[in-house]
């Protein structure tokens, strides 16, 4: 669903992205770990089209990037690692802009808009302004935007970042429950060593290339450690 093969990514002398090659198949959650500076966000922001990488290419549910990018995101759903929602629009303004964005239906957009805002308790505060609501509740309103347009690959950028235990326990169930029903592709950006051991696979990211990719017990043997965490701590320190 998400192939990205030899991405190169440079900053002036410094490479972001080292030749950076992954295959994504449907209904997968993969936990994309790394510490700060490993290349995570940089991804992302190619992935999502907000840069364009030096060399290599991205391809999204059999769309390329680089050749037909409109049709490419139009299958991306991202919930960014700084928050993106208009703090002064409400709930539901938010949501029906980005439905507007995508060209969904009224019709269709109000069904999807109150069933995502239902489905994370969320059906009380549609009236309210962003800016009234806390870092969970701002945070579920993105990922129920992000879902909106049912695509199939979402982006989460470290979303669970200062976030209570139970928020991020909300965020993470909400989105394996889209997982289950619909077979979504979910690369999960995290420097979280226990969300990672939540993943169906782990991707390690270090400076930009590749360490280890399987399961979080396969990843940790590849490393070397008695657990994840230590094993990562090795690697990437």
């Amino acid at each position: 669903m998400l192939q990205i093969q030899g991405l190169i990514k440079r900053y002036g002398e410094r490479t972001a992205l080292a030749g950076l090659t992954l295959v994504l198949p449907a209904g997968q959650f993969v936990a994309l770990l790394g510490p700060n500076g490993a290349g995570k966000s940089t991804l992302f922001q190619v992935l999502t089209g907000l840069f364009v990488a030096d060399e290599g290419e991205v391809t999204v549910a059999g769309q390329s990037l680089r050749h037909a990018a409109v049709r490419a995101l139009a299958d991306i759903g991202v919930v960014f690692q700084q928050m993106s929602l208009d703090l002064d629009l409400s709930v539901e303004r938010n949501l029906r802009f980005h439905a507007d964005l995508h060209g969904l239906p009224r019709r269709v957009a109000t069904e999807r808009l109150t069933a995502g805002c239902q489905a994370l308790g969320l059906e009380k505060d549609l009236g309210r302004t962003v800016r009234e609501l806390s870092g969970g509740n701002r945070r579920k309103v993105e990922l129920v935007r992000a879902l909106l347009h049912r695509p199939k690959v979402v982006l989460m950028d470290e979303p669970t970042v200062g976030l209570d235990p139970k928020s991020r326990r909300d965020l993470l169930a909400a989105i394996r429950a889209d997982i289950a029903e619909r077979g979504t592709t979910v690369l999960w950006a995290t420097h979280l060593v226990e969300e990672a051991e939540a993943a169906d696979r782990v991707v390690v990211l270090h400076k930009g290339r590749l360490l280890a990719d399987g399961s979080p017990a396969a990843v940790t043997v590849a490393l070397g450690g008695d657990g994840l965490e230590e094993a990562f701590i090795r690697a990437t320190h």
